[in-house]
């Protein structure tokens, strides 16, 4: 089931790119996040009052759960707000492969776990994969900047490696909704403070199907994919689910070509059947 959870939420956040590539061209990315964060919240409000939300707050947690908050979504999202602005959002999905390696190599110097030969092997093999899917990075309409943009992507990489490793150390007292609704809450506070700059941009005029996208991103996408994803980490090995983040370039590239228009060519597909080969090597047991 881990790993169920884990390939449905590689899905989701892949359709997270798509989505927030096109609503940024209605509204602002400060606009689109504050309200994807409030809609989350106000989603889990009536579980919070059922009481079915549980926790065991420990003295000392407090910054534990502050630098989560601020880590993802608070930072993550603003590095890759405006990254998708500036590159495309195939390209964005590439730079999520770098997420295995930082989250291999953060779990083995903070958490003490030990990699097994063919966990390092498997994520290189899907890393090589995922540098042929990005061979074809240029500018366009879409994207002004991929250079620029992919670097604040990476950014965003390293603000979600911090989140994982501190949910996976917290992930023993909070639930897996109880985390999330604690990301929900700070960056609901976050970015609502920020539409108070003179950066916070409301929109003028609500639009249909885009407002439609901005509740799929809060309700499934805020609510499913850090709810699946927090649960599966909290049950096998960082590196071994992190391996997983590797698929979100090949579905991110597949939605791309079906839903922008963006070009997927038969190398592509190779270089997608090699990341998913990687994936599978990194699970498999220690001989």
């Amino acid at each position: 089931m881990p790993y169920l959870a884990l390939t449905l939420a590689m899905f989701l956040w892949s359709s997270a790119f798509i989505a927030l590539k096109y609503v940024f061209e209605y509204y602002s990315p400060l606009a689109v996040l504050f309200a994807r964060m409030a809609v989350a919240a106000l989603c889990l409000l009536p579980l919070a009052m059922g009481g079915r939300i549980s926790w065991q707050y420990r003295k000392g947690d407090w910054p534990w759960l502050l630098a989560m908050g601020l880590a993802e979504p608070c930072l993550y999202f603003l590095f890759e707000a405006n990254a998708l602005t500036l590159t495309s959002a195939s390209q964005a999905g590439v730079i999520t492969a770098t997420l295995p390696m930082l989250m291999a190599a953060g779990a083995s110097l903070f958490l003490h776990e030990r990699q097994p030969r063919q966990v390092w092997l498997g994520i290189a093999l899907s890393f090589a994969g995922v540098i042929w899917l990005s061979m074809d990075s240029r500018a366009g309409p879409g994207a002004p900047n991929p250079p620029l943009g992919n670097a604040l992507e990476f950014c965003a990489m390293v603000c979600a490696c911090g989140y994982v490793l501190i949910a996976k150390r917290l992930s023993t007292r909070y639930s897996p909704l109880a985390i999330t609704g604690i990301q929900a809450v700070t960056g609901s506070v976050w970015f609502g403070l920020a539409m108070l700059t003179p950066w916070g941009v409301w929109p003028a005029k609500l639009y249909l199907l885009p407002s439609l996208w901005v509740l799929y991103l809060g309700a499934v996408i805020t609510l499913g994919a850090y709810g699946l994803y927090t649960w599966a980490v909290s049950r096998i090995p960082v590196a071994k689910a992190g391996a997983f983040n590797n698929l979100i370039p090949v579905f991110t590239v597949f939605l791309a070509w079906l839903l922008l228009g963006e070009r997927f060519e038969a190398w592509q597909a190779a270089a997608g059947a090699l990341v998913a080969g990687g994936v599978w090597l990194s699970q498999l047991r220690a001989a």
